[in-house]
């Protein structure tokens, strides 16, 4: 032990040797390669290989991967989108258009994407504060997510919850949830409900490698495993639990095998077609078998929130290599221009329509309004109750509506 510590510099910034030595499996997402771009192309169908998955308890699905233009095109201006969209929202918030919390998900755009390629809107998805883009995913629109976090009556909770409460309940997005880790139990209350109704659907828990040591969700794991239910467990592992990295707060970091008589997976979560292969291995397994876990090795650009500048307990080499070396959106741009699937051209139209839909929004957000006092009581009940609550003191009662 004191060895590694000896490592270890004042700032807390460890050498990428001694990294690799003490994470498992990959290692740090930064210091693999991407899958390959160059596949075999019959028509407008691609075949190429992903990075492998590694298993626990189970046969893991191919890593050879078919594709086609269409799909890829609609995945390159999903995460573009995306991305664009985390991007305008930094600027916002500098700008001080946007206050309070405000997490970002530039990077992990793969996971999003590839989640709901298999995913429908019957399925539920519940997930953490870093939640924007699986808003977005879940079929939520740019302008629902640019006026939340501004606090605007057209955003997506009617500017109520800001960054980290993202929800549409008729797309069966149950939100982000500000306490670390508490959303996992809700995921499999949610899979069981879809169990309930026997309506061949699945709930997804998604969680980073931050939240991945609390009790509850060990004991999700362990109700998820004793009814066999269609849930699946998604530990976004980007590496850095707030400025915490994953080997200085977990003994093992092989979080896909933490379920430990549940199955796992650990997926190139910088590889949307990684991604949609896993999803669907899962999504068929949980639906016939029970719960499984998957672990996407991801990485987040920005630093935990806003006001966090991501550069104190990580290098400017390691975010510079990542986005290089391992970028999503860049990896699908090139599967395209590579494989002679797409001109240039067409990506630029792709990304100008992008940027124009999100100057929209902004444009709109900023112009809307906010909800009038009275309403930050409504919704504190599913049914109006009449009730006289106690206000900020003794003196102040306010009735419900």
């Amino acid at each position: 032990m004191m060895q590694i510590l000896g490592q270890v510099s004042k700032s807390g910034i460890k050498s990428s040797a001694a990294a690799k030595q003490l994470t498992s499996g990959w290692g740090f997402a930064s210091t693999r390669l991407m899958g390959s771009t160059e596949g075999k192309v019959e028509g407008d169908t691609l075949t190429v290989e992903v990075n492998p998955f590694k298993t626990h308890r189970c046969e893991g699905p191919s890593n050879v991967v078919t594709s086609n233009k269409t799909e890829l095109l609609d995945f390159f201006h999903k995460m573009y989108r995306m991305r664009r969209m985390e991007i305008t929202a930094d600027m916002l918030y500098k700008a001080k258009a946007i206050r309070g919390f405000c997490h970002l998900y530039d990077g992990q755009e793969a996971v999003a994407v590839g989640m709901e390629s298999v995913l429908t809107q019957n399925d539920s998805v519940i997930t953490s504060y870093r939640d924007h883009a699986i808003h977005l995913g879940r079929g939520g629109t740019v302008l629902e997510v640019i006026a939340e976090l501004m606090g605007k009556k057209s955003g997506a909770s009617l500017g109520k919850g800001g960054s980290m409460h993202m929800y549409k309940k008729t797309h069966n997005f149950y939100g982000g949830q500000g306490i670390v880790g508490a959303q996992v139990p809700l995921g499999a209350g949610l899979a069981f409900a879809h169990q309930y109704l026997e309506d061949g659907s699945v709930g997804v828990a998604m969680y980073g490698d931050g939240a991945a040591n609390q009790g509850q969700i060990f004991e999700s794991f362990n109700m998820a495993a004793l009814w066999d239910l269609p849930c699946i467990f998604v530990c976004e592992n980007n590496h850095y639990g707030m400025g915490t990295a994953e080997w200085r707060s977990a003994k093992s970091p092989a979080y896909y095998t933490r379920g430990d008589y549940m199955p796992g997976l650990k997926v190139d979560g910088m590889d949307v077609l990684a991604v949609k292969q896993a999803f669907q291995f899962a999504k068929d397994h949980a639906l016939a078998s029970g719960p499984v876990i998957l672990e996407m090795d991801t990485y987040r650009y920005h630093g935990h929130s806003m006001s966090d500048p991501g550069s104190t307990y990580r290098t400017r080499d390691e975010i510079t290599n990542m986005r290089q070396q391992r970028d999503p959106v860049e990896h699908v741009r090139r599967l395209l221009l590579d494989n002679n699937l797409a001109e240039v051209s067409d990506l630029k139209a792709i990304e100008k329509s992008v940027k124009q839909e999100i100057d929209s929004a902004v444009e709109q957000a900023k112009a809307d309004g906010v909800l009038p006092i009275d309403a930050m009581f409504e919704h504190v009940y599913a049914d109006s109750l009449k009730m006289m609550v106690r206000g900020v003191d003794s003196e102040t009662f306010v009735q419900l509506p």
